[in-house]
């Protein structure tokens, strides 16, 4: 997966695409796979010398991976796809004055109490075994980009690198999550809640647990009917309320959580036994589900005298 937000930096790619001779070498590698130069030229019609500067561009830009076959006569060269799927992000994020942006990664909580199902993984394998909750505090936990449990909790230290003499005047958090079923299920309502400074400041319900196609970072090693991907959503927590995506989903104000930027913010993301839906909650980062993003804070402030 190619992430492209910035066209400047991946003009090589463009470059490689703008020509139907290009395109029609990736459709033949998409449909078969490892192919010789040889096989290509054949197929196309082309001489080797007219195919070599157009494999050169689309190795150059990374779409393709060229390897040596010293299985056979003459050592070939073999090519084979690299690139399966590229994302074009056209959006733009602006950052505000007076904004701290901090991100984590799904693995990086400070502290947690989870039941199974449950379990954790990095975006190469899995962190010891599922359905053993004492792999939450394994230290490869801090590099996992996806987990899992049906209930319990995991708690974040929210960095907030702000001048000392600041107020807080809101709070947006931002993930991909999703319930928590065995195996997978669209219809698995959970009650999510959240929490920052140990104070509940709300509950969304999460609707299921989605796997019916592959997440568009899910690696694909992942199992075909395990958590694919999620729905992105953000909290935010203002002067006027607590909302989720911009519905208000409570009267807890930025001003009733009395913040002190010298201190540190606690998130805790939830599903309690005392729920109405124990559905469990998953949780994506950046190499899982379909945005390529960790669990990202905002943190607007205002300076004393300014």
């Amino acid at each position: 997966m190619r992430y492209i937000k910035d066209f400047q930096e991946e003009l090589s790619i463009f470059r490689a695409l703008g020509s139907e001779v290009r395109i029609s070498i990736l459709e033949l590698l998409m449909k078969n796979g490892r192919m010789s130069m040889n096989e290509i030229a054949t197929s196309l019609n082309l001489s080797n010398g007219a195919l070599t500067p157009h494999i050169r561009k689309l190795e150059e830009s990374d779409l393709i991976r060229i390897n040596s076959d010293s299985s056979t006569h003459g050592n070939l060269r073999m090519c084979e796809p690299h690139l399966d799927k590229m994302l074009f992000i056209l959006h733009r994020e602006s950052r505000h004055h007076n904004e701290y942006v901090s991100h984590l990664r799904v693995g990086q909580y400070s502290s947690c109490e989870v039941y199974p199902t449950c379990g954790l993984s990095t975006t190469k394998e899995l962190v010891g075994e599922v359905d053993d909750p004492r792999y939450f505090t394994h230290p490869m936990h801090l590099e996992s980009d996806i987990l899992w449990f049906t209930k319990g909790y995991v708690e974040y230290m929210i960095p907030c690198i702000i001048p000392a003499d600041s107020t807080v005047e809101q709070i947006s958090i931002s993930a991909e999550v999703s319930s928590e079923a065995p195996g997978s299920n669209p219809n698995w309502p959970s009650d999510i809640h959240f929490y920052l400074n140990d104070k509940f400041v709300g509950m969304w319900t999460s609707p299921g647990d989605y796997a019916d196609v592959p997440g568009l970072f899910t690696p694909t090693w992942w199992f075909s009917n395990w958590n694919q991907y999620g729905l992105l959503k953000t909290l935010e927590v203002r002067q006027d309320g607590t909302f989720m995506d911009d519905e208000k989903i409570s009267d807890v104000t930025i001003q009733s959580l009395q913040l002190d930027a010298r201190l540190p913010i606690y998130f805790r993301v939830a599903v309690p036994d005392t729920a109405r839906h124990i559905g469990g909650l998953t949780i994506f980062g950046r190499d899982f589900g379909n945005y390529n993003q960790d669990i990202d804070f905002r943190i607007h402030y205002s300076v004393k005298g300014m």
